[in-house]
């Protein structure tokens, strides 16, 4: 056979299957080969990029936005963190949803609830609040405030325009996760704001002194009881262990939030971490397969990032965000030393057992 007839076979053969895919895709069907090393990559690959937010170009913007709309009209009035991947999808992350809330003095964010779990992490301001199921909480910079799935909740501010100024907090929710199992959906209150049974902090000493009730189910189902976790408590803890406890090389002082009931997550779509990295740290490279968000509690310092011989480098200082995609191989480094708050899918991915992690030297 010479090499004319041999390409006129190949040609052949490539025409037939052309008419063969055209012919099962009118009845909805196309072929597994043409698309089985995209569907089952060889390593985890994700469209997200790497991204950071600073605060100062941020800040601009949420207080504009304070002027342009009231809380009540924007029911919750939020600039949306998108991944410069996924434009125009609100999501950070291909699972996680991320925004940063402003609230001013005097205003009320409108009671509803939803399927989906949230959190809120305290970035700047104090006299704010946040009602849960009827508990009230004061939020304070540093803290970490959950709303369960399915429950009411408002916010508001009890500071007065011409003397306080606005409270901002980061949210995180499962938006993307939930809207993959078409199960999100919302429910707005009757009321402006929820009825007040409980005094403050009631869930804190029921459940949040290493100690649960005799008997008791569980107030948001698998979601932790406790829904609010002080920044001061946090700090402490942090600070303690890096003057007495061991440094690890990748992640310096890093503790895991949990639900106190069962030890695991406090919610069961995202893992809530804060860490401390001391002065002078520079870690070892680590990469993960959940993606994680980074909000920059104090101090300063920088992460490197890399993944198919693209880099990214941030520095970042107080009230920054950042985003480490799944499996960008990342290391993190700070010469005054810095505390970081995060969260990812990490549950999600245990719960299926499919998480991977490597810690690189």
């Amino acid at each position: 056979m010479d090499n004319t007839s041999a390409g006129s076979d190949i040609a052949a053969l490539a025409d037939e299957r052309r008419a063969f895919n055209a012919a099962i895709s009118a009845h909805g069907m196309s072929p597994l080969w043409e698309v089985l090393h995209a569907l089952v990559p060889p390593s985890p690959a994700t469209p997200c990029v790497p991204a950071h937010w600073r605060y100062a170009d941020v800040l601009p913007f949420l207080k504009q936005s304070g002027q342009l709309i009231t809380a009540e009209q924007a029911v919750r009035r939020v600039l949306i963190l998108e991944n410069p991947a996924l434009r125009g999808q609100s999501c950070i992350t291909q699972s996680l949803y991320a925004g940063l809330q402003v609230i001013m003095p005097g205003e009320v964010a409108p009671s509803h609830r939803h399927t989906q779990s949230a959190l809120r992490f305290v970035v700047e301001g104090n006299g704010a609040y946040t009602a849960v199921a009827g508990e009230r909480t004061l939020m304070n910079p540093g803290d970490f405030i959950i709303t369960p799935s399915w429950t009411w909740h408002d916010h508001g501010h009890y500071g007065k325009a011409e003397v306080d100024s606005q409270v901002v907090w980061l949210d995180g929710l499962d938006i993307p996760m939930l809207r993959f199992f078409d199960a999100g959906f919302a429910e707005n209150g009757s009321a402006q704001q929820q009825e007040v049974t409980k005094p403050e902090g009631i869930n804190l000493n029921r459940y949040g002194a290493n100690m649960l009730p005799m008997r008791h189910d569980p107030p948001f189902g698998k979601t932790s009881p406790i829904f609010s976790y002080p920044y001061d408590r946090t700090r402490e803890a942090l600070y303690a262990l890096e003057r007495h406890g061991d440094i690890d090389a990748w992640d310096g002082v890093k503790l895991r939030y949990t639900n106190p009931s069962t030890g695991g997550s406090p919610m069961p779509t995202m893992g809530t971490f804060m860490q401390r990295l001391p002065p002078g740290f520079a870690g070892k490279p680590w990469r993960q397969t959940d993606g994680a968000v980074f909000s920059v509690v104090e101090g300063s310092g920088s992460v490197s990032i890399e993944r198919a011989g693209q880099k990214w480098t941030f520095n970042f200082g107080p009230r920054d965000h950042f985003v480490i995609p799944s499996w960008h191989t990342a290391r993190l480094q700070s010469q005054p030393g810095c505390v970081l708050f995060s969260f990812s899918d990490r549950p999600v991915h245990e719960a299926l057992g499919i998480h991977k992690e490597e810690r690189l030297s």
